[in-house]
């Protein structure tokens, strides 16, 4: 018990902690306190260091150099999705806690290294950046210990948040091969090892179903990156607003939506109207020069896109469920077809722009190579390389598959800079170490 009054949507049970724990300075709920955690975790700071799209530095405009990092693009998640889950009778400290933690398990170099890092893995459960995020939250990031029943040592529980944070922050409630219709998915939001915490807050919880926090959470996270990154794209001068304009670059854009955003029976045609119906907006950015009436022009098109895909799931959503408080498994977020295929069709832009321009290709293939040489480095060297905490725990770890998710966990918390650094340190000394001795 927090000691404070529950929020009537809220029952007893959504508010428990997985080790049980009293409250420093009565007056703030349990959701409140789940978001000071999250927001005074190291994790979240190190997000500040972890590639969004547009890596930092690396621009075509000199003038351009405060790209969005997973830091920014967090907090921005987190203020649209307070708000839209206050417009919706959700408790808002909730649902921006769960935008806070919802990227925090992504490793150096974004996606990119999400996908080195799990074949290096693949034997050991393999790594999923929402997995990684839950294992962060409940074991990885250190806040609370509680001594071990069967040991009697003393074992992390994380920031020991409640149930449901860690159910709103679940994008995918199921493990590995676990996904409800498409057993081969890559997405899952829970490895083996940590199974127990997992089944611990989904009590209750239909199989499969994500919690309407979740769900806002969700979209919250969609809308902020298909609008920002293309904020990015412009500012970094990859993108020609005119180019959507010419029928050659439109169907690249429908081809990459239908590959990678929306169903793959997509009508092209669909797609179409969607992005016709972004550029007739009068706030559209049909230019961009940089000019400061230029930047408040981009700006204004950023917020009128955000409104505009959030009161269109607030409103379908409302009329669905009517005007009561909408929260846990009461309801479903409706978010109509027409916004999904608008949001998607952003995202395809900066897609096509700024993620498949053939420098950005070139530096993917350089990060893979330094993840991969990291993780062999680590694995022949470790504990060398690990930093104390995971030194202990690849101490104590049984077997070699558990000394492999030491090494998986210590690479994914790194920051961009500091895997660099840490893959020239142990990379200098084991080409030092093969080097012959002069005569």
């Amino acid at each position: 018990m927090e000691g404070t009054p529950y929020d009537p949507p809220y029952d007893p049970s959504a508010t428990e902690r997985w080790a049980a724990e009293p409250d420093k300075r009565p007056g703030r709920t349990a959701f409140q306190r789940d978001r000071a955690r999250v927001l005074h975790s190291a994790a979240l700071r190190r997000l500040a260091g972890k590639t969004q799209v547009v890596t930092p530095g690396i621009s075509h405009q000199d003038w351009d150099a405060s790209p969005r990092t997973r830091l920014t693009h967090s907090l921005e998640c987190a203020q649209v999705g307070r708000e839209l889950g206050a417009a919706l009778g959700c408790d808002p400290d909730l649902v921006e806690t769960a935008c806070l933690s919802h990227d925090m398990g992504h490793p150096p170099f974004g996606h990119n290294g999400e996908q080195a890092l799990n074949d290096f893995a693949k034997d050991c459960g393999g790594f999923e950046g929402n997995a990684q995020s839950l294992r962060l939250l409940t074991r990885i990031e250190p806040k609370r210990f509680v001594r071990s029943e069967q040991s009697g040592e003393l074992v992390s529980v994380g920031l020991n948040l409640t149930r449901a944070v860690l159910d709103a922050a679940t994008k995918y409630p199921w493990p590995r091969g676990g996904h409800p219709t498409e057993p081969y998915s890559v997405k899952f939001g829970v490895y083996e090892d940590d199974l127990p915490v997992f089944e611990w807050f989904r009590q209750g919880a239909p199989e499969h179903r994500k919690c309407f926090e979740a769900q806002v959470m969700d979209w919250s996270d969609d809308v902020a990156y298909s609008v920002h990154d293309v904020e990015d794209g412009l500012h970094a001068g990859h993108l020609d607003p005119n180019l959507l304009l010419a029928e050659p670059e439109r169907r690249e854009i429908y081809t990459v939506a239908i590959g990678r955003y929306v169903p793959q029976d997509t009508d092209p045609e669909e797609l179409r109207e969607a992005l016709d119906r972004l550029l007739e907006q009068e706030w559209w950015p049909h230019g961009y020069d940089g000019s400061a009436v230029a930047q408040a022009r981009l700006k204004d098109a950023t917020s009128q896109l955000i409104g505009r895909f959030c009161l269109a799931a607030e409103g379908a959503t409302r009329e669905a469920y009517g005007s009561g408080r909408l929260t846990r498994y009461e309801a479903e977020l409706v978010v109509p077809r027409a916004a999904r295929n608008e949001c998607a069709v952003l995202k395809a832009v900066a897609d096509r722009y700024v993620m498949q321009r053939d420098e950005q290709e070139r530096l993917r293939a350089d990060q893979r190579i330094v993840l991969a040489e990291l993780a062999e480095a680590l694995t022949a060297r470790a504990p060398e390389g690990l930093d104390p905490q995971f030194r202990a725990l690849f101490d104590e770890a049984p077997d070699d598959r558990a000394r492999k998710r030491v090494v998986v966990d210590q690479i994914s918390v790194l920051t961009d800079a500091s895997a660099r650094s840490l893959h020239a340190r142990l990379t200098a000394r084991r080409s030092s170490a093969r080097r012959p001795a002069s005569s």
